[in-house]
């Protein structure tokens, strides 16, 4: 970051602030805004007035909170109301979650909304007009050091939540107020032309995305001859497809198929072995995702191996993400399934794996999903559901061929991807990078913003 620093610094005295401009202080949160925990809840209570209330997410979600944004109706007290309502200025973090570091998502509220409430889950900070710029505060809160103070002081296990004297007793650095607007401004424009190459980058993966599921569906429906002969599938919303080509249930080319034990969390460790969950499967790609992965030491028995992978498996979302498919192209070592996820186990000789899993991963697999689930009265897949997909049978050396040509062509749009990604997440680190650059008196601003 190549701008340059404030002519004179001066000790904080708070070590991990260090040194700041001469002309700026540090006070605590409560001395410069007042500050109000949410107690307004969502519900509907006849005699009470109509409100609409900021959630968490649209605290999370979004950078500003503005009038068109589609927030939840519900009711309130008069008193609630007076007290919760949103004015221009506000700035509201979120004050517990199932993550620590989401606590202190901030959000600007840009104009006065009288009947929107800030509601549960959410802290309402009203800035001291002599002390602090709401959208300095705002960009304050969006910054390393500061931020971090509340993701530290954050407490609990499996949900996380800041208290009051945490917040109230928070620091940050006050400048000037003019200053700090200066700051706000210099930081809008700025992260404004960052946001806008972001999403631009965005749309491109989104168009990768797009061209990756359109050569899957075309392969696996037409092959890779362009002059082959079709014939009527039989079936109205599959349409025609290659004449050599049959289609066969899924039970006719497995094994088995069989889904995870329920009750597994009980065996949950910090150094057992792989237990497959619905976010390690994939919507996008046969690849399995073992980033966020759990491990369990499994309980002995038969029906412990019932539910152990095998390299060749396909695995399916049969709950909540219906239709993830990931496929074990190779030996992971020892791993389990649970009960959300279906395993089938492919016949040797008879198909391929990763045919199966590009037939289901294109839009003839999903659409399959779609129908099961919408058309009737079901949340989830069933085993007898799985079994009875529909697969589009080439033959095994046509399944081969089409297989290697997708794995190439696909390997090559993911390589797209996985770059413009990497140059999205620098985007985002430089943006964080200047906001707390600009909020600590790193770097200013105050002759760019004039």
């Amino acid at each position: 970051m190549s701008r340059r620093s404030y002519p004179k610094y001066k000790p904080s005295r708070v070590e991990w602030l260090g040194a700041i401009p001469e002309h700026w202080g540090v006070r605590k949160l409560k001395h410069i805004s007042s500050i109000e925990f949410s107690n307004v809840d969502k519900h509907t209570i006849e005699g009470e007035r109509p409100v609409r209330l900021c959630n968490y997410v649209d605290a999370y979600h979004n950078d500003f909170i503005t009038a068109d944004l589609n927030f939840m109706e519900a009711t309130a007290p008069s008193a609630q109301i007076a007290k919760f309502a949103l004015r221009g200025g506000d700035v509201i973090i979120t004050k517990d979650s199932e993550a620590w570091d989401d606590i202190a998502v901030p959000a600007y509220v840009s104009s006065d909304m009288h009947e929107v409430l800030c509601g549960y889950h959410l802290a309402q900070i009203r800035p001291d007009p002599k002390w602090a710029d709401g959208k300095y505060l705002f960009r304050a809160f969006c910054s390393r050091g500061i931020n971090d103070q509340f993701r530290v002081a954050a407490t609990g296990i499996t949900r996380y939540g800041l208290g009051k004297y945490w917040l109230d007793n928070g620091l940050f650095l006050v400048p000037p107020v003019e200053e700090q607007r200066a700051i706000a401004a210099f930081l809008d424009r700025e992260t404004g032309r960052i946001d806008a190459l972001i999403d631009k980058k965005q749309r491109q993966i989104e168009l990768l995305q797009e061209k990756r599921a359109a050569l899957i569906s075309h392969a696996v429906t037409r092959g890779l001859d362009r002059n082959v002969k079709i014939k009527p599938s039989g079936i109205e919303w599959l349409g025609e497809i290659p004449e050599h080509w049959e289609i066969l249930r899924l039970k006719f080319l497995i094994e088995f198929v069989t889904s995870g034990s329920r009750g597994w969390a009980k065996y949950y460790s910090d150094d057992g072995v792989m237990f497959l969950r619905i976010g390690n499967l994939s919507r996008v790609s046969l690849n399995l995702n073992l980033i966020d992965l759990q491990l369990v030491e499994p309980p002995a028995g038969a029906e412990v191996e019932r539910t152990r992978v095998k390299q060749g498996d396909v695995l399916i979302s049969i709950t909540a993400y219906v239709g993830s498919v990931s496929v074990i192209e190779e030996d992971i070592g020892e791993a389990y399934v649970n009960q959300h996820i279906a395993l089938s186990r492919p016949l040797p000789g008879k198909v391929e794996s990763k045919w199966i899993g590009y037939v289901l991963l294109s839009e003839i697999g999903q659409r399959q999903f779609r129908f099961q689930l919408y058309g009737g009265t079901k949340e989830g897949f069933g085993l007898d559901d799985v079994k009875n997909l529909c697969i589009l049978m080439p033959a095994l050396y046509e399944q081969k061929t089409i297989v290697s040509f997708l794995d190439q062509e696909t390997e090559k749009i993911d390589t797209l991807i996985t770059r413009i990604q990497e140059s999205i997440d620098r985007l985002k680190e430089y943006r964080t990078a200047l906001i707390s650059a600009a909020v600590t008196g790193q770097i200013d601003i105050r002759e760019e913003a004039a």
